[in-house]
């Protein structure tokens, strides 16, 4: 409970200093408390799906279907969620998708009650619909800016309230363990899903604050391109590929990466939860660098330094397979994400006027998290055929993309 009361209070603090001292307005700051309540799902999901999972599930092999399903369910639900924002803004869509996080986390724990794997197939994959919604937030954030050189600052903050739905997913996962008993009669998980159901409602409620942006009415800006068009414009290509090809190399070896440590090599649980942990810092935690940073520094030169992150973590990996290679590769990793996904989003309004944004949004978003979902998918096949080293060797050709785009960049891009 003191850890849990720590990260919470840790949040208002940061909450408050965002309402204080950013300059963004208060639709940022409702966004960043409301944002890690709902996302805290996907954390917890990996932390205790698989256990909850082996012993349920009729076949071991199916033991991170859960999981694999919520990733799906994010990709699924990307287009419907953006053509529900424009028919019915932004606020009454989000309230709408976040109610699906209450409902999947209720459903959630009634599986885990009753021992019913398929339920919990279906929870996780209505989680990941609700994700889905929980993504769009960085789109209603940027349009409820009066200047767009505020959209790094903008992003970089919602980008930062990963680390408080890392921390949040876990803690309540262990403190809720014991509320309710499961169908053998000894304790389960499902109280996890019961708080975190508690939480998404109270998202919904701070959302209802949320004051939807005024349309653009200007008669240039409502003129709308054939989608052809706009995706084949290099800003659109770059800022797509950057957040789709670092989402998903990102989550490819982050997911190969306890499976080759502690199934593989021989390296304990305590050494593997400490990789994965300051990983996902280090995801998060740059954050507070491209809030100041974001606008000073031109976007292109955040894509190259992420760029060559990843080509750091390629070098670092295939050093060897001792607890300094992985943690070092793991950290490198984590901070080219973040510089990757923050240009990526940061770039893609350049590509689309008012009325193009919402079709322009969706394909965005199914694009980076259909190649999320498959990347994520097919690290434990090509860790267990091929070993670490065949992770690594994978990955090569969208790390030399990624190089090229970058290079591209860097004269395509005014800034």
């Amino acid at each position: 409970m003191q850890n849990l009361i720590i990260i919470v209070s840790g949040l208002l603090l940061c909450t408050a200093l965002i309402d204080r001292f950013s300059g963004l307005p208060r639709n940022i700051t409702l966004l960043f408390i409301a944002q890690p309540l709902v996302m805290a799902a996907a954390p917890l999901l990996v932390f205790i799906g698989g256990i909850i999972s082996s012993q349920m599930a009729p076949d071991p092999s199916l033991v991170t279907l859960p999981l694999g399903l919520m990733v799906a369910g994010v990709a699924s639900a990307t287009i419907p969620a953006a053509l529900l924002a424009k028919r019915w803004g932004r606020r009454k869509a989000v309230m709408f998708g976040f109610s699906g996080s209450v409902l999947g986390h209720l459903l959630a724990a009634f599986a885990v009650m009753l021992g019913h794997f398929w339920l919990f197939c279906l929870a996780g994959f209505l989680l990941g619909n609700a994700g889905a919604f929980g993504q769009q937030l960085r789109f209603a954030a940027m349009e409820s800016l009066d200047s767009p050189k505020l959209i790094p600052r903008a992003i970089s903050v919602l980008m930062f309230t990963g680390i408080f739905a890392a921390l949040i997913g876990p803690e309540v996962g262990l403190l809720s363990s014991g509320w309710i008993d499961s169908h053998d009669g000894g304790a389960s998980y499902a109280g996890a899903f019961v708080a975190l159901a508690g939480l998404s409602f109270v998202a919904i409620l701070i959302v209802s604050f949320f004051k939807d942006p005024l349309m653009s009415t200007d008669p240039i800006e409502q003129k709308v391109r054939p989608l052809s068009t706009i995706i084949m414009q290099p800003v659109f290509i770059i800022a797509m590929m950057a957040a789709a090809l670092g989402f998903g190399l990102m989550s490819f070896i982050m997911t190969a990466t306890p499976l080759s440590m502690h199934s593989l090599h021989g390296h304990s649980l305590e050494h593997t939860k400490w990789v994965i942990q300051s990983h996902v810092s280090a995801m998060y935690l740059p954050s507070l660098l491209t809030i100041w940073l974001g606008q000073k520094i031109p976007i292109k030169y955040f894509l190259m330094v992420g760029t060559l992150m990843f080509v750091a973590v390629l070098v670092i990996a295939g050093q060897g397979h001792e607890l300094v290679h992985y943690w070092w590769a793991l950290i490198v990793l984590g901070v080219g994400w973040n510089f990757l996904f923050f240009s990526g989003t940061t770039l893609l309004p350049r590509s689309y006027h008012e009325a193009e944004k919402h079709k322009v949004q969706a394909i965005n978003d199914f694009s980076v998290f259909a190649f999320q979902g498959a990347s994520s998918l097919l690290a434990g096949w090509v860790v267990f055929q091929f070993g670490w080293d065949g992770i690594l060797m994978a990955s090569m050709p969208f790390v030399a993309v990624m190089v090229l785009l970058s290079l591209a960049s860097l004269f395509v891009l005014r800034k």
